[in-house]
């Protein structure tokens, strides 16, 4: 069965959708505060986890630091729920916007994939101590539903 990668288009299709969406967040008077002016590596960041995620190369983990430097980035962020809504919001409209696959199960992959990730996101950005972090600690599979 097609991956959720392979669906997305592979590495182009999913850096076409990240470069829009991160477009979008650094224009964004509420989500603009957390990427301040941007960093130059966060779309190629961004996409290979995601590529990682769907079901592609294992990029993130295994040349960008991994889940503990994604970890590391949202700590002390202090991320509200406004933000994560926002950040969700954005994210599938980038999708629209780049021209991902319309279909309903990748629409409902998509969706799933940002929900939990912004919640991790969020937990992760109020942690004060380890224990306090989600137990997540790898980059996560996201398969079809």
């Amino acid at each position: 069965m097609e991956t959720l990668f392979e669906h997305a288009g592979g590495e182009e299709g999913l850096r076409r959708f990240i470069e829009v969406f991160y477009r979008s967040v650094l224009a964004d008077p509420l989500l603009q505060p957390l990427f301040g002016a941007g960093k130059a590596s966060h779309v190629g960041h961004l996409t290979a986890f995601t590529a990682e995620t769907f079901g592609g190369p294992d990029t993130f983990s295994k040349e960008m630091g991994g889940f503990p430097a994604l970890i590391d980035a949202h700590r002390g962020l202090k991320i509200e729920e406004a933000q994560r809504q926002r950040f969700v919001e954005l994210y599938l409209a980038a999708a629209d916007t780049a021209g991902l696959p319309a279909d309903d199960a990748f629409r409902a992959a998509l969706r799933s994939h940002v929900e939990f990730g912004t919640e991790v996101a969020v937990q992760n950005s109020h942690a004060e101590t380890d224990d306090q972090l989600h137990p997540l600690r790898e980059v996560p599979r996201w398969e079809w539903e």
